[in-house]
């Protein structure tokens, strides 16, 4: 008996009722505590992404479902079962929720060992004649989180933490966990501390330095020289050092990841409330050359 049926029964016997399983569905979802996993707004569940089949998500879409996962799981469908509409509160017009259970293949991510086989909720989108898709046997890599203690049973972390698997997907997780996970890997970026320009000799010529807020508190700080006649030149130095020979970060790294998806937008007036007027709208120029070069966060 799989765990929503065993639920279901015990429901059914504490109300008299049990014959009619889909009216009596919906008491998967009264009670939290007695499956977790189940019992989540329609936010925490996850939906099949085509992005495998299609193209390779970007880095950046990859790291963030990394970031916020504790678990990263290699795994194969073994079983799914459709949960009546009646039963999945807040699913999408176009698709089905789906109780999955997967074999699993490897942890790539985790601190404790799985059971050979999870179990965990993801909302699929139907095809075009509104069936669902063949998903069985079909290979996945899950972003997920434990689900108190019970270790057979997950919680995808988000709308998009189910991934189709292919080689290539398959690397560049494998690659990103390495970097989150390395002693000195770059911190969450959670906001701008102070920044300072400092005008040179000659027109044209300055430097701005700009420190950055982090998660664990670890300093970042951004440099951006300008010369005349030449292009603004900026680099990133990560620990209490500043070096003036750092570069800028190469895209689809850990540290380029972290600058363009946490820094703000433009500069906070707080962080160059002490510069005369000249220097605060160099500074807020210079900070600018940064996010341009950086790029958006996709």
């Amino acid at each position: 008996m799989r765990p929503w049926q065993n639920y279901f029964c015990i429901r059914s016997a504490q109300s008299g009722t049990g014959s009619d399983m889909k009216t009596a569905l919906p008491l998967l979802f009264c009670c939290a505590a007695a499956f977790p996993a189940l019992a989540q707004p329609a936010p925490q569940t996850a939906q099949i992404r085509q992005e495998a089949q299609s193209g390779l998500p970007s880095y950046a879409t990859v790291a963030t479902a990394i970031v916020n996962a504790p678990l990263v799981i290699d795994a194969r469908i073994s079983d799914m079962i459709r949960i009546k509409e009646n039963a999945a509160p807040g699913l999408a017009s176009g698709r089905a929720r789906l109780y999955v259970t997967a074999d699993v293949l490897a942890l790539i991510r985790g601190s404790s060992a799985l059971p050979t086989q999870i179990s965990y909720l993801a909302d699929v989108p139907l095809d075009s004649r509104g069936k669902l898709p063949k998903l069985k046997k079909q290979r996945v890599l899950l972003f997920a989180r434990a689900v108190g203690n019970k270790p057979g049973e997950v919680q995808l972390t988000g709308v998009d933490s189910q991934y189709l698997w292919s080689p290539e997907l398959d690397a560049r997780v494998r690659g990103i966990t390495r970097e989150v996970l390395a002693s000195d890997a770059p911190p969450a970026v959670t906001g701008i501390g102070n920044a300072f320009h400092v005008p040179g000799a000659l027109p044209g010529e300055g430097e701005t330095q700009v420190f950055v807020k982090t998660a664990n508190g670890a300093p970042i700080s951004l440099q951006i020289l300008r010369r005349p006649g030449e292009k603004p030149r900026w680099g990133v130095s990560l620990g209490d050092i500043v070096d003036p020979n750092a570069g800028a970060p190469k895209p689809d790294t850990l540290a380029w990841f972290r600058l363009a998806c946490g820094l703000p937008k433009s500069l906070p007036d707080a962080a160059v409330s002490a510069e005369t007027p000249d220097n605060a709208q160099a500074a807020r120029e210079d900070y600018q050359v940064v996010l341009r070069d950086l790029g958006p966060c996709t």
